[in-house]
This record gives structure tokens, C-alpha cells and sequence, in this order.
């Protein structure tokens, strides 16, 4: 699959391997209402635009159609899913999932096991309103991490039901990390609108805890 991506100006050398930086100290948390919260680090893999590369061409995307009220419509993004036993397709992958769960480990009382990810081809590929809410996150606290690769795209947040002056915007990309925890997922959602003004690739990894979806 041949994809162009404009390469972040603060990446790393193309000959230097990829890299995570530290989390403690460096991540910022923005409390959310009614128990939620976000963690935020941009730019924590560095070598993120060889990676994207690399799960671009290596991933056994997929495409789904999914009833909308009286029809079918095409999903808007490819996707592909990792559970539990699923080896991950890029050991940077696995590396993130460790150094995650080694951060939040007491404060989640669990690790991370599946990781989604998600292929916005351009600004038409969006997610709408939603939280993760298939399974455990409907009624107990849990955490939903991503990674962002490619370029810069708009993670929006909000309360269940909206609400006027509430709703935050994070700009993802290029080894940004995000964190959803508390009962973000139950009390707030998010979404990937689509963009008007032109808008490269990205890719998002999402790592949660068994039987969160």
C-alpha cells in the first residue's frame, strides 16, 4: 500500500531505531467531571512516522459495513484487532504495552491485553461520538490508551449529551500518547470528526484491559 505522510519535524533520524520516552513526570492529567480523566504526552515514541511506515504495509487491514438505521454503509477507516493471545504486529507495539503497564499498573490493578487499531486514510475517515462501553467500561472504572502515528488529527471529548463550552480537542500524531481513565468512557465520549481542510494518514493504537471494547 503505497502512503505519503508528511514526516514530523521533531522525529527522529531516519537511520536512528525508534524510541519511547519516559511517562513518569512527563505526562499531564486533565480531570475530567464525575471521575474521569485525561493523560496526555505528545511526541513520547519518537521514530513514529517509520513505524506508521512499517504497520501501514504490514497490517492485514480490513474494511467493515455496519447497519445505520434503514441501511449499510462502509466504515470510515480500516481496521484490524489484536486480542489477547494475538501476537502484535511490530515489536514497538508490544514495547509501548509494557512501558504502559508498568506506569499504570497500580493505579489500573490490571495490564493491558488487546490493542484495536484504526487507519484514517485522509479527512473523509472519522469516528463518531462514542465511548467504549462494549463490556466492562459501561459500568466500571477502566483506562484506554492510544498511541497516534502519521499525521495530526483532532481527538474531541465530551460529556454524555454534549453540552455547550465543554468540549476539549487534543492534537494527535506523530507518537503522541492519550489516556482515558476514570469513567471516561462511561461519563464522557469522543470522536475523530472529519476534516474539511486537506489531512494526511494516521493510525491509532488503542491498548485496554480484557473486555473492554
Amino acid at each position: 500500500m503505497s502512503i505519503d505522510v508528511q514526516t514530523s519535524l521533531f522525529d527522529a533520524a531516519a537511520d536512528d531505531p525508534p524510541g519511547f520516552g519516559e511517562l513518569t513526570g512527563r505526562l499531564r492529567r486533565t480531570p475530567l467531571s464525575r471521575g474521569a480523566w485525561v493523560d496526555h504526552l505528545p511526541g513520547w515514541l519518537t521514530g513514529a512516522d517509520q513505524v506508521f511506515a512499517e504497520l501501514v504495509d504490514h497490517v492485514p487491514w480490513r474494511a467493515e459495513r455496519r447497519q445505520m438505521y434503514d441501511r449499510v454503509v462502509d466504515v470510515p477507516r480500516l481496521l484490524a484487532f489484536y486480542g489477547e493471545s494475538d501476537p502484535l504486529p511490530h515489536p514497538v507495539l508490544v514495547e509501548g504495552r509494557e512501558r504502559l503497564n508498568g506506569h499504570y499498573a497500580e493505579e489500573l490493578g490490571e495490564p493491558f491485553r488487546t490493542s484495536g487499531l484504526c487507519f484514517y486514510r485522509d479527512g473523509r475517515d472519522s469516528v463518531a461520538w462514542h465511548g467504549d462501553r462494549i463490556g466492562r467500561g459501561r459500568h466500571e472504572d477502566t483506562m484506554v490508551a492510544i498511541l497516534s502515528l502519521g499525521e495530526d488529527r483532532k481527538l474531541m471529548l465530551r460529556p454524555n449529551g454534549g453540552g455547550a463550552g465543554r468540549t476539549l480537542s487534543f492534537s494527535l500524531g506523530h507518537g503522541d500518547l492519550l489516556v482515558m481513565g476514570g469513567s471516561c468512557q462511561r461519563t464522557w465520549e469522543h470522536a475523530i470528526p472529519k476534516s474539511a481542510r486537506p489531512c494526511g494518514p494516521r493510525i491509532s493504537v488503542q491498548y485496554r484491559p480484557r473486555a473492554v471494547l
